[in-house]
């Protein structure tokens, strides 16, 4: 399929409500022709964390809407479309299912393909549509609810290298927020908390690097954190802004420390890559990027532009365009997966139930 092809994406997998336009023509550069996100920071803020009730509430009052202006942004109509690709999991599957019926219910009034997205698939290839990256090359997913190392060969072919077996970075930096009085979402508090404190104050674990392999954990160092925060409570009835710098700078750092060198394993073991990728929220921090690009070194190393960091609808209509262009498609029965490993073939690094595995 080599002519140029206009995709619709939807995004709905958390608390983000996105639609956007990508364009894209065969050896040409690929155009983001609009990228309206609507975000629910404010509903969610009294709860210190994303409720999937108001979320999914959320996210089917404003899809239609964040559809309606993209294509204004893009000054096209739905006919002028090619294809409508939509998340279809993992995610808080009451917001999925909107994406995805709302998908449905468009594709079925235009007579337009329908191209089911895995989320993580949107994030993995952002590279190639910020950067041209091309395969195979290794990618650093690293956000709120998933942290993996993948060898990407092809828009559905992933190896997983290693992963969190508990939390991921983003829920870690959300629940040290959490801790500490800071608002949510929890990574860029985090994040300027610790430009004014000193990371070598506190003696913060590094999980797993006594251990080979690639896996990664974060929940001991989020008890450890509150531990140390507790023992400052304990002395000194409180905690003052110092030492909240200073906890959040810890905190980072050994974040950093841990992805940084398992990163360097996941090279050692990938050998013929054409460059070392991140993306996912996470990858919006300063400090994580720049140790990542140490790591690199020689090889090129690709982050994306902050604003397809974070969940967005642009990644998730260039996975859907590159399916489409290999000639996949997807009907009616599409349904919304709440897990969806990009990997099938590896085994759950948490565990499965009936829904299928965690990751």
């Amino acid at each position: 399929m080599a002519r140029p092809l206009t995709i619709l994406g939807i995004e709905s997998s958390c608390d983000d409500t996105g639609a956007a336009l990508v364009r894209h023509t065969p050896g040409a550069r690929p155009q983001v022709l609009a990228n309206v996100v609507a975000g629910q920071t404010d509903l969610h803020a009294a709860f210190g964390g994303v409720v999937p009730e108001i979320a999914a509430r959320a996210h089917a009052e404003k899809l239609d809407l964040v559809v309606e202006e993209a294509l204004h942004q893009a000054g096209l109509t739905l006919a002028q479309v090619d294809a409508i690709a939509v998340t279809a999991g993992p995610g808080l599957i009451g917001g999925v299912l909107s994406g995805v019926m709302l998908a449905k219910g468009l594709s079925v009034a235009t007579g337009k393909p329908l191209v089911g997205v895995n989320h993580l698939a949107g994030h993995a290839l952002t590279p190639r549509l910020t950067g041209q990256v091309a395969f195979p090359y290794l990618m650093l997913l690293v956000s709120g609810g998933h942290c993996q190392f993948l060898r990407v060969d092809g828009p559905e072919d992933f190896t997983r290298l290693g992963g969190t077996i508990d939390d991921a970075p983003g829920e870690a930096f959300d629940k040290c927020a959490k801790l500490l009085g800071l608002p949510q979402p929890g990574g860029p508090a985090v994040e300027a908390e610790a430009r004014h404190g000193d990371p070598r104050r506190f003696a913060f674990p590094r999980p797993l690097l006594d251990r080979p392999g690639c896996d990664l954990s974060f929940s001991g160092l989020k008890t450890a954190l509150m531990r140390a925060r507790d023992a400052l409570v304990a002395e000194k009835g409180g905690l003052t802004r110092a030492d909240r710098a200073d906890l959040c700078a810890g905190f980072q750092a050994a974040i950093a420390d841990v992805l940084s060198e398992k990163a360097r394993r996941a090279l050692s073991v990938s050998p013929g890559v054409s460059a070392f990728a991140v993306a996912g929220g996470v990858a919006a921090n300063a400090l994580l990027r720049a140790r990542l690009e140490q790591v690199a070194g020689d090889l090129p190393f690709v982050a994306p532009p902050l604003s397809l960091c974070t969940d967005n609808a642009a990644m998730i209509a260039w996975a859907g365009l590159e399916r489409f262009r290999a000639g996949q498609s997807d009907d009616l029965t599409l349904s919304a997966r709440p897990r969806w490993p990009l990997d099938s073939t590896a085994a759950p690094l948490i565990g499965s139930g009936k829904r299928g595995a965690k990751a």
